[in-house]
């Protein structure tokens, strides 16, 4: 549906929170750097699938006994399993990335994921047949997405805050970019006909019991702070906080903008994320100011998202604009 002169005033406030909520997400993270990355993800997961599980069971409870049929198919457990894996490798990567780089390299990298898709599509429409190529406006801003990001590399070694920006650091978010593409299309395929919260909960609740093993075998901090160390009252402010501002408010007001606004509009809006997120933890957590060539390389690489988006609607193909539109962190 697109916006109108009729869209509630109360939609626009609701996307101006969620844009703030999702924005918010990177800054609380690294606030709590103290436990280990693939653990604070765990519990981010573990905390939203939380307050997601009553929503799931109300849900539930509406459907037809053709959608709870469904839902227990084969192929759709195989993609609801792949979209949790993708969420859990998707997590572990881009909260690592905001221990070895700057909170703004982590942003920039981790929302870049449009370009990865093109690429994607490059490569699908290369080697088999039945895949649409990219168009000349979403080439054109892929390649000046990425000549952006190569200019946000020249800042390697400035100190933001308590973090240096480093080139680990960047790949780890580049590659939670890679990863959330995966979630993007298991939630594709799936929305058409699974309600949101039906997706939503297992998906996470999944991603939350995959990263625990991990962070088991990975990380020395494993046994310090246990696998429900989130319910600890030092902790559990701020995981409260990812989950319902950056979670319940961040996406869900997402999706719930997407039935009154163009998606177009609420992309447009998302790119945000890193100059709003970097801001918050500018003036919330001391997280310093980015350096010279991230504040250069930085817009240009939002610039080719936008027209990587642009160009995906052409023609008004609403489809194309929801396959962009992050929908995780």
């Amino acid at each position: 549906m697109v916006s109108s002169p009729k869209t509630p005033v109360w939609v626009w406030v609701l996307l101006v929170g969620a844009v703030m909520g999702v924005s918010s997400a990177g800054a609380l993270f690294q606030h709590v750097d103290a436990v280990p990355p693939l653990l604070r993800a765990s519990w981010r997961l573990q905390l939203t699938s939380v307050v997601l599980a009553p929503l799931f069971i109300y849900q539930w409870l509406q459907q037809t006994s053709e959608v709870k049929s469904r839902m227990f198919e084969q192929k759709t457990l195989a993609i609801l399993g792949a979209s949790g894996l993708a969420l859990a490798l998707h997590f572990g990567a881009w909260v690592a990335s905001l221990d070895h780089t700057s909170l703004t390299h982590s942003l920039l990298f981790v929302t870049a994921h449009p370009l990865i898709i093109i690429v994607g599509m490059s490569f699908l429409a290369a080697f088999f047949t039945g895949y649409r190529g990219p168009r000349k406006l979403e080439i054109l801003g892929a390649s000046i997405g990425f000549f952006g990001a190569a200019l946000t590399l020249l800042d390697q070694g400035h100190q933001q805050g308590d973090h240096t920006v480093t080139l680990y650091g960047d790949s780890l978010a580049f590659f939670g970019a890679v990863f959330v593409v995966g979630y993007i299309v298991s939630g594709r395929i799936l929305r058409e006909w699974m309600p949101i919260f039906l997706y939503a909960f297992p998906v996470t609740l999944l991603g939350s019991l995959l990263l625990l093993p991990a962070s088991m075998v990975f990380e020395d901090g494993f046994s310090e702070f246990g696998a429900l160390g989130w319910t600890n009252s030092e902790f559990f402010p701020w995981f409260l906080a990812l989950a319902l501002i950056a979670g319940l408010l961040g996406h869900t007001g997402l999706n719930t903008c997407l039935r009154y606004i163009s998606p177009l509009v609420v992309s447009t809006c998302v790119t945000l994320e890193p100059v709003l997120g970097s801001l918050i933890g500018w003036a919330f957590f001391d997280s310093g100011i980015p350096g010279f060539w991230t504040m250069v390389g930085g817009p240009v690489l939002v610039i080719g998202v936008l027209l990587v988006i642009y160009g995906g609607v052409e023609q008004n193909n609403a489809k194309d604009e929801t396959s962009l539109l992050p929908a995780t962190n």
